[in-house]
């Protein structure tokens, strides 16, 4: 699943939203008409939808009004139309908010990032291309779910909970295995070098979990 989709049929406005988010670590993807917005919707599916109203073929209300016959994901309305029929509109057919162009990009920010603070909030951490849900126990990179066992996972999100801190490798087996644990502290090592594979771009020359000679680990951003 994809943090955002862009629905907008400017593709010079598209690109550059793209990349502004990207930038902000989210996830994204575009659609320049309905037709293909809701495509890769069912396909892929998104954790916010923001959907220009004008668009060739069905238009906004239209997209707005088929995601809503069998998804609740939020969606924010962009359009240069300002009635207030429009954003009426907009409002009644499910839309989370509404914004007109042309828009300051920090509000448009403001407005998305409290958009997932409300509805993903404490239940998920994320940093760089990684993001973990704690409810659900899934962890993705870069949008692609990681097939990861549960002390794999548990291990993720202590460290990325976390974040530029040294834990001990007492403190880390302790943690994930429990003081009494049969294991010994080399399946910690063991663990440590599989969650490198699925989270580093390259596992032999980590940036993201790091060792500390002597002491433990740490989870540093890239």
């Amino acid at each position: 699943m994809i943090d955002i989709l862009i629905v907008e049929d400017n593709k010079e406005l598209a690109g550059l939203l793209c990349d502004f988010l990207r930038g902000e670590n989210y996830t994204v993807s575009a659609a320049e008409n309905g037709e293909k917005a809701l495509s890769l919707y069912e396909r892929y599916g998104a954790r916010l939808i923001v959907l220009d109203i004008m668009l060739p073929g069905t238009d906004g209300f239209g997209v707005c009004k088929k995601i809503r016959e069998e998804s609740n994901v939020p969606i924010l309305m962009v359009s240069a139309k300002t009635a207030k029929e429009d954003k009426l509109c907009g409002l009644d057919l499910g839309a989370d908010d509404y914004i007109e162009k042309p828009y300051d990009i920090d509000i448009m920010l403001a407005k998305i990032n409290g958009i997932f603070k409300r509805r993903y909030g404490s239940d998920e951490i994320s940093d760089g291309d990684i993001r973990i849900n704690k409810v659900s126990r899934t962890a993705y990179k870069n949008g692609v779910p990681l097939e990861m066992t549960a002390k794999e996972f548990d291990l993720l999100l202590l460290l990325m909970e976390n974040k530029g801190r040294t834990l001990s490798k007492e403190y880390i087996f302790n943690q994930i295995w429990g003081s009494d644990s049969f294991s010994e502290q080399q399946t910690l090592t063991v663990h440590i070098k599989w969650l490198r594979q699925k989270i580093e771009d390259d596992p032999k020359s980590p940036k993201k979990i790091l060792t500390v000679w002597g002491v433990g680990y740490k989870y540093e951003s890239v």
